[in-house]
């Protein structure tokens, strides 16, 4: 299966606009993964950090926000390639950190992460209590 990277809601027809956005997409960046036919597999959205990110030492941090591949698409290399997509528009933002996050209970998540290279860095649950 071929997997090409779009800006999200292209229509796949110019290669040329990829790489622009992926060059120059400022603070965020949104990818859709689509097959040969033209056939959204899936997403990805990611963001620069400026601020601190667990794990992480230097600023800013590539961020990846969410990812979603459609389950008849997942373990075809659509999540490798959106990741990829990332990757490269980070380093051209000078990133040398990519991070991003799950919950403690997503480990199809977790697996997904390591098999795309991402460690584990530490382990949070957040608390709040309602003042009234």
């Amino acid at each position: 299966m071929r997997t090409a990277l779009w800006p999200s809601g292209g229509n796949g027809e110019h290669a040329a606009e990829i790489a622009e956005l992926l060059a120059d997409a400022g603070e965020t960046i949104n990818l859709i993964a689509r097959n040969a036919d033209g056939v959204a597999l899936g997403f990805a959205e990611a963001a620069l950090r400026r601020d601190y990110v667990n794990g992480c030492r230097t600023s800013p941090v590539a961020f990846l926000e969410g990812i979603f591949v459609k389950p008849e698409a997942r373990g075809t290399g659509v999540a490798r390639a959106l990741v990829g997509g990332v990757e490269a528009w980070a380093r051209q933002h000078g990133c040398t950190e990519f991070a991003s996050d799950a919950s403690v209970e997503n480990f199809d998540s977790h697996n997904m992460h390591r098999a795309l290279g991402f460690t584990e860095t530490q382990r949070v649950v957040f608390f709040k209590k309602t003042l009234g």
